[in-house]
């Protein structure tokens, strides 16, 4: 009857920042928990970093890239086997999709150049932004904030809760990676950071999508906040274990709670 109650879950990208911190939280709940990422050694690492702080009967390591057909398959067929079923999917794995130098936005914090002064405009002066990272981070972010995209016709799209399906939102990612191609990003009205934002936009649209599909679940997407992790060179505002509560909050929701919204923390998203 125990093991009946016991409950697993997957937590993906979890080898450091919120993911990691989401497994520590989630083991400490007594759940099960598969630590992925995406390089072997580093998932390794994090999981030795739990066994020594005592949570090594709760945590096991499976190698995952969310962006691998085949290693997905091969977690999916580690689930089956070992534990029968998943009650939690936490849907962490993400990248930025642009190249920073380090070394001079660090400078640039150190020396009070970013206080005060917008964000986008802040962190731009130090962004490389390619094509294949474009198509590297919907990849990663997506297929494994409306605020923050000016378009009126992709706010449109992902917006229309009653017309919205994949192919619409699929649409909208092969129009952005058209127009970065072309160079026009600007001029139709994409946002600073496009694939990054609008990747996490789509992710939202797609909880929707999931959530009108199978009712039975509790699928929802969140936003824990500027929380310092390495994308962001710890630059946020709050810890990682503030961050990884507001994904709890959602992950063990009962069985009749809410599904298919869009939580922000309580503290600002970017």
């Amino acid at each position: 009857m125990a093991e009946a109650k016991k409950r697993y879950a997957v937590v993906t990208g979890a080898n450091k920042g919120i993911g990691l911190e989401t497994v520590r939280q989630l083991a400490s709940n007594g759940i099960t928990v598969v630590l992925t990422a995406r390089d072997e050694k580093r998932g390794l690492e994090a999981f030795d970093k739990l066994k020594e702080s005592g949570l090594s009967g709760e945590v096991v390591f499976h190698q995952l890239d969310v962006a691998d057909p085949a290693s997905v398959a091969s977690l999916a067929d580690f689930i089956k086997t070992q534990f029968g079923k998943l009650d939690i999917l936490v849907n962490n794995a993400g990248i930025g999709g642009v190249i920073l130098d380090a070394d001079a936005f660090k400078a640039s914090e150190n020396s009070g150049g970013g206080e005060g002064a917008n964000i986008d405009w802040t962190w731009t002066k130090f962004l490389t932004e390619t094509y294949p990272l474009t198509e590297e981070c919907l990849q990663i972010n997506y297929y494994g904030k409306l605020a923050n995209i000016p378009s009126d016709w992709v706010k449109g799209v992902f917006s229309d809760s009653e017309y919205l399906t994949e192919e619409r939102v699929d649409e909208v990612l092969t129009q952005l990676l058209k127009d970065f191609k072309e160079g026009s990003i600007e001029s139709k009205g994409w946002p600073v950071f496009p694939a990054y934002r609008v990747s996490k936009a789509a992710i939202n649209a797609y909880t929707r999508i999931l959530a009108k599909k199978y009712p039975n679940f509790r699928i929802n997407s969140v936003c824990p906040g500027y929380v310092k992790t390495d994308i962001n060179f710890n630059t946020g505002i709050l810890s990682v274990a503030v961050g990884a509560a507001s994904v709890l909050k959602l992950a063990l929701l009962p069985s009749d709670g809410p599904s298919g919204l869009f939580v922000r923390s309580e503290v600002s998203c970017a």
